[in-house]
C-alpha cells in the first residue's frame, strides 16, 4: 500500500482545478480509477436509481491501511504523485488527491478496506464532509466504497440532474469505457439488482469488445498493432463495410486512459479515405503506448483531455498503423446471387397479401405495400380487389403485368382498361403540366426530358428526396407502418440513452422507438415512405446529431429526422427505372413546380436550351 501524501500547496496549485463530482458517472470514474491504480484483477460496480441513491465499488486491490483512510478524504492527499517533476509523467489514472473529498463533502460514503499485512479491516464513515464513524470491521483484502444519498445537502445541485436512467447508462458508459480499456481485470456491473456486464478478465481485448459492444461490432474487427519512434498502438478497427453513421463507437486510450482527441480521430478516418462511404464512420478500440512525458493529461480536472508534446508522430502512428491493418485484414465482402429474378408484388388495394404459386415456390419473393418506398410511381389502383401488379426484374429489365389473382393468369393491358385506373401517390394536381417528351436516362441517375425548346436533365434521386420530405414537413401526422419484423438498433451507451430521451420526438416523426435494454432499442413502425432495412443507419445518424447537443429546438431536431428519412426513401442513383416509371416521375414532379433543389441545397433540374445547344455546335 503506497503512503498517501498531503500535498504542499506549490504542489496542489498546479493542477487542474475543478469540481469533479458533476454527476454519479463522475463518482463512479473516480473511484474505478482508484480500484484500477490499487492493483485490482476484480472489480464490482453496483447502482441504483441512476446512482443518485446508492453506489457501490469493490475491488481486490491493495487496501488502504487504517492510519491512512482518514487521509483518503483530505483535499489534495493522494499516493499517486508527491512532487511537482511527478506532473511531467503522470503514469497512474488518479493524481488529482480531490476526487474522495470532494465526493465526502456532498454524499454519505462508507468506506471499508483492508491490507493483505493486517488482519482486521477497518471501517469508515463520513457524511457531507464530517466524520461519523471509524471502526474495526471484517471484509477481505481490497477496499469498497459505498456512495449514499448523492447531493443530499446540496439540493440545488440536485436538480440539475437527468432522470434516472440517463443518469443510469452514463454510469454504464464510464464502466463500458474502463472494461476494454483493461481486459486484464474482470468487471461485473449490477443495475437496480439486475447484471448488465460481465467481462472474464482473461486478458483479451475481442472478449471484453463482445462483451461490452455486443457481438454485431465484435464480428466485424481488425487487429491493429503498430509500432514506430518509441510508441505503439494496438486495438482493433472496423471493417469499412462495418461503418457507422456517427463515431460513437471510436474509443482512444492514451496509457489505458480513455481520451478525446481529435488528432486520433482525423488519422483513423484518414486512414479509411477512399475505402468507406462518404459520412460513414469506422469504430475503433485503440490505445497508444507512449513515454508518460510526451503527453499531458494534466489539462482538464475530467482528465479527457490530452496535449502531446508532439501531435505529428502521434497522427502517422496511428495512420499508418490502420492503413496496414485494412491492407491486411480487410477481405472482400462475401455476397450470393440469386439466378432467379426477383419478384415484387403489390397489390390493388395497397394491402399485404401472402400468396404464393405452386411453381414460384423456389424463386425469392418479396412484398411490398402500396407505400413502398422503392415505388413511387404508384401503379394499378383499383376498386376490384382480385387484381395485383406484378414486376419482375432480370438483367436490369423490367416487365410488368396485371394479374388475375383467382387464377394467376395476366390480362392484356387492353382488358385493364375499365377496372384499373393509373395514378401517383397523391391526388391529382390542380396545376397544368407542360406537354413534355421523356428522351431517356443518363448512367441510371440523370432523366433526360424535352420541353418546348429546351433539354432537362433530372437528378432523380435529388428530387425524390425533396418530395418525401415535403410531404413529411406538411404532414400533421406522419402517416406510419407496423414492421413485420421489428428492428433492433445497438447503440453506444451514450446514444442510447439520447434516443430514449428523444422517443417523443421519434413518435412525432412517424417511428414506434422502445427501450429493449442493454444498449438496444427496438423500432416497431416507421414512416410508410421508408424501408425498414434503412432503418437502423437512420437511428443511429439521429441518434448521433441528438447527441451532438447543437440544439434543443424540437422543430430543428424534428428537421434532421426528415432529412435522413426523405433520403434512405428516396430512389437511388443507380436504380433501374423502367420508361414507364420515369413518365410518371416526371409528371409527379412538373406538378410540384416549388420543387427546384433538394434538403441539401443541390439543384435537382438542369436546363439545356435549344440556342446554347446549337451554339456548341456552330449552327446558331
Amino acid at each position: 500500500m503506497p503512503e498517501i501524501n498531503i500535498l504542499p500547496k506549490e504542489v496542489y496549485q498546479l493542477i487542474a482545478a475543478g469540481e469533479v463530482v458533476e454527476r454519479p458517472s463522475s463518482v463512479v470514474k473516480e473511484m474505478i480509477e482508484n480500484s484500477v491504480d490499487a492493483g485490482a484483477k476484480n472489480i464490482t460496480v453496483e447502482i441504483k436509481n441512476g446512482g443518485t441513491t446508492y453506489i457501490r465499488i469493490t475491488d481486490d486491490g491493495c487496501g488502504i491501511e487504517r492510519e491512512q483512510i482518514k487521509k483518503v478524504f483530505v483535499s489534495h492527499a493522494t499516493s499517486k504523485i508527491k512532487y511537482t517533476d511527478d506532473l511531467n509523467a503522470i503514469g497512474t489514472l488518479g493524481f488529482r488527491g480531490e476526487a474522495m473529498a470532494s465526493i465526502a463533502a456532498v454524499s454519505r460514503v462508507e468506506l471499508l478496506s483492508r491490507t493483505d499485512g493486517e488482519e482486521i479491516g477497518t471501517r469508515y464513515e463520513i457524511e457531507g464532509g464530517e466524520e461519523k464513524e471509524l471502526a474495526d470491521a471484517g471484509c477481505p483484502v481490497g477496499t469498497t466504497v459505498v456512495v449514499r444519498d448523492i447531493f443530499f445537502n446540496t439540493p440545488a445541485r440536485m436538480k440539475f440532474l437527468k432522470k434516472d436512467v440517463t443518469e443510469g447508462n452514463s454510469v454504464a458508459g464510464i464502466v463500458d469505457k474502463m472494461a476494454i480499456s483493461h481486459p486484464e481485470i474482470a468487471f461485473r456491473f449490477i443495475r437496480d439488482s439486475k447484471q448488465a456486464l460481465i467481462t472474464s478478465g482473461n486478458g483479451k481485448l475481442k472478449d471484453a469488445v463482445y462483451s461490452v459492444l455486443g457481438r454485431e461490432f465484435a464480428s466485424s474487427l481488425i487487429d491493429v498493432d503498430y509500432s514506430d519512434k518509441n510508441m505503439r498502438v494496438s486495438g482493433v478497427i472496423t471493417k469499412p463495410s462495418a461503418s457507422r453513421k456517427s463515431r460513437a463507437m471510436q474509443y482512444f486510450f492514451i496509457n489505458s486512459r480513455f481520451v478525446k482527441s481529435q488528432t486520433a480521430m482525423a488519422a483513423l478516418e484518414q486512414a479509411y479515405k477512399n475505402s468507406i462511404m462518404v459520412g460513414q464512420f469506422p469504430g475503433c478500440v485503440l490505445n497508444i503506448e507512449c513515454d508518460s512525458s510526451f503527453v499531458d493529461v494534466n489539462v482538464h480536472p475530467a482528465k479527457i483531455e490530452v496535449r502531446f508534446a508532439n501531435e505529428r508522430p502521434v497522427f502517422e502512428l496511428i495512420y499508418y498503423g490502420v492503413k496496414n491493418a485494412l491492407q491486411v485484414g480487410d477481405t472482400p465482402k462475401e455476397v450470393s446471387f440469386d439466378s432467379q429474378p426477383k419478384r415484387v408484388v403489390t397489390t390493388a388495394s395497397g394491402k399485404l397479401d401472402f400468396f404464393v404459386r405452386e411453381e414460384d415456390k423456389p424463386q425469392q419473393m418479396e412484398f411490398r405495400t402500396k407505400s413502398s418506398p422503392n415505388k413511387f410511381w404508384q401503379v394499378a389502383a383499383s376498386s376490384d380487389e382480385n387484381l395485383y401488379r406484378e414486376e419482375t426484374k432480370t438483367d436490369n429489365k423490367s416487365d410488368i403485368h396485371i394479374i388475375d389473382k383467382n387464377n394467376f393468369k395476366p390480362i392484356k393491358t387492353e382488358d385493364t382498361a375499365a377496372p384499373i385506373k393509373e395514378k401517383t401517390l397523391e391526388s391529382e394536381s390542380e396545376i397544368e403540366i407542360p406537354d413534355f417528351r421523356v428522351i431517356g436516362e443518363a448512367f441510371k441517375t440523370y432523366i433526360i426530358i424535352e420541353i418546348d425548346n429546351s433539354l432537362y436533365l433530372i437528378d432523380k434521386h435529388a428530387a425524390h428526396e425533396r418530395m418525401n420530405y415535403e410531404k413529411l414537413k406538411a404532414s400533421t401526422v406522419i402517416a406510419s407502418q407496423v414492421l413485420l419484423t421489428p428492428v433492433v438498433v445497438r447503440l453506444s451507451k451514450e446514444e442510447y440513452s439520447v434516443v430514449l430521451e428523444n422517443i417523443g420526438l421519434y413518435s412525432k416523426c412517424g417511428f414506434a422507438v422502445e427501450d429493449f435494454g442493454n444498449s438496444s432499442v427496438i423500432v416497431r413502425e416507421c414512416p410508410s415512405i421508408l424501408d425498414n432495412e434503412k432503418i437502423e443507419d437512420l437511428i443511429t445518424e439521429t441518434a448521433g446529431k441528438l447527441l451532438d447537443g447543437k440544439t434543443d429546438i424540437t422543430p430543428e431536431q424534428m428537421d434532421w429526422i426528415f432529412h435522413s428519412t426523405s433520403c434512405r426513401a428516396a430512389v437511388k442513383a443507380g436504380d433501374y427505372t423502367s420508361p414507364y416509371e420515369r413518365e410518371l416521375f416526371v409528371k409527379k414532379l412538373l406538378s410540384m413546380p416549388e420543387i427546384r433543389y433538394c434538403p441539401h441545397g443541390r439543384p435537382v433540374m438542369i436546363k439545356f436550351s435549344k440556342y446554347e445547344i446549337e451554339k456548341q455546335f456552330g449552327r446558331s
